[in-house]
């Protein structure tokens, strides 16, 4: 081999070296300790899917361009998982006769997507996924944007740094059909058009709504939706069951003190047309970050794609690892993690029998002190150089007179303080 390997991942992924892997297992802690609290469960599924499964959700053509995907040895069409909503479908109607619904389940698993990579969007990237299965009413969309908030408070974020836009497909439709006298495929095409409505040229927009066969009366009268509260939008299409999941929605999220953290907001599609009531997405409201991070919504049908006449209802959201650290870093609330933990490093003499460091270490780690002796022969003062530039908070020094008395000599890196003291692992944890 002519040329040196690049030291680099591959484009789109990332290393997590110790101090990013501890950001990670703390923001996943967070995640974890939040959902269990409100009694969800964690699941998880395989890496490799079958690409068809992705394909009978969002057709042919987005599964194999937006997937890594390959044939295996067997002939099979297998993808890399760009999203964990078809797997737990699969799962669910896996043991449909098994399971007892209402089901509260969450995941963080990796997963990839083939697109270009930018600020937020990444090929390989982690997400938290919460679903609730079995529950046909607003409870279940109350109670996963509830979860949503608590995660986003358990951060330290209040109602400043982000709003929750909430809306419901079964309005969205009802109204645009009130107001353009369009059926349910016209519907869906304008909300393909009013989806892109923030990200494209107003002109580009009228355009694309004229070519629908909207005229300047009708586009006004969407325009006016966005203005309006829950309550003034609802009151155009009274009758329609999405008016009413709405309402009572906007109404419980304001007994429970939350609706400070919500709004309602016409422009939330959700493109995907899977997406049959509820929807929501969470906007980080800092002026450098303003952006969605995360959503999700109610998808009443995805069970049916793999049991015939199967009806069971499902809501959930999908939080990626990549907004929420732009997030979190956006707004301060990433804690120095080198400040609350403690890392003991044992120096060792030649004049101090080997197994003694070790059984130090052994008492030590058994009183619940993460320390570990140091590895190799260096001088004493290359190995507290070590223990300082290896984030190590403490030292515990037994040489050959320490040893002889029973005593070891613990110096906390920081102060610099140094104290004798018996060599016995519950004084030292005492210390520490």
């Amino acid at each position: 081999m002519s040329e040196k390997l690049s030291t680099q991942p591959y484009k789109g992924t990332r290393d997590f070296y110790p101090q990013e892997m501890r950001l990670r297992n703390w923001f996943f802690g967070v995640m974890r300790r939040v959902l269990e609290t409100a009694a969800f469960e964690e699941y998880n599924g395989p890496m490799l899917e079958s690409l068809e499964l992705y394909a009978a959700k969002s057709g042919e053509e987005i599964a194999t361009k937006q997937t890594y995907n390959f044939v295996d040895r067997g002939d099979r069409r297998l993808a890399l998982r760009p999203e964990m909503t078809p797997t737990v479908a699969r799962m669910v109607a896996g043991k449909l006769n098994d399971l007892v619904f209402p089901l509260k389940w969450f995941s963080i698993p990796n997963m990839y997507r083939y697109e270009a990579p930018q600020r937020g969007r990444l090929r390989e990237f982690w997400q938290l996924n919460v679903d609730i299965f079995g529950c046909d009413t607003y409870e279940a969309d109350l109670d996963c944007i509830t979860s949503a908030i608590e995660i986003m408070r358990a951060f330290g974020a209040d109602e400043t740094m982000f709003t929750v836009h909430i809306n419901n497909r079964r309005f969205f439709n009802d109204v645009l059909a009130a107001i353009t006298g369009t059926d349910g495929d016209g519907a869906k095409a304008v909300s393909k058009v009013i989806d892109r409505r923030g990200k494209v040229p107003r002109d580009i927009y009228e355009r694309d709504l004229t070519a629908l066969g909207l005229n300047a009366e009708q586009i006004a009268g969407i325009d006016a939706l966005y203005g309006m509260t829950v309550e003034e939008a609802t009151a155009l299409c009274p009758e329609s069951v999405g008016s009413g999941e709405l309402l009572s929605l906007f109404s419980m999220l304001k007994k429970a003190g939350l609706d400070r953290y919500c709004v309602f907001d016409f422009g939330i599609v959700r493109g995907l047309d899977y997406y049959t009531g509820t929807v929501f997405e969470v906007f980080d409201n800092a002026p450098e970050n303003n952006r969605a991070m995360f959503g999700g919504g109610r998808y009443d049908n995805l069970v049916g794609l793999f049991v015939k006449n199967a009806k069971v209802s499902g809501v959930g959201y999908g939080m990626g690892d990549v907004t929420l650290e732009n997030f979190l870093v956006t707004h301060g609330l990433v804690p120095d993690f080198g400040t609350d933990r403690v890392r003991v490093l044992v120096t060792r003499f030649d004049d101090v029998p080997y197994e003694a460091y070790l059984k130090l270490v052994e008492d030590l780690h058994r009183a619940g002190v993460p320390a570990t002796v140091y590895l190799g022969a260096r001088k004493y003062g290359k190995q507290l150089e070590y223990a300082v530039k290896g984030g190590f908070t403490h030292t515990l020094t037994m040489g050959g007179d320490e040893y002889a008395r029973g005593t070891v000599r613990l110096k906390n890196l920081a102060t610099r303080e140094e104290t004798e003291l018996p060599a016995s692992a519950e004084e030292i944890a005492k210390r520490v």
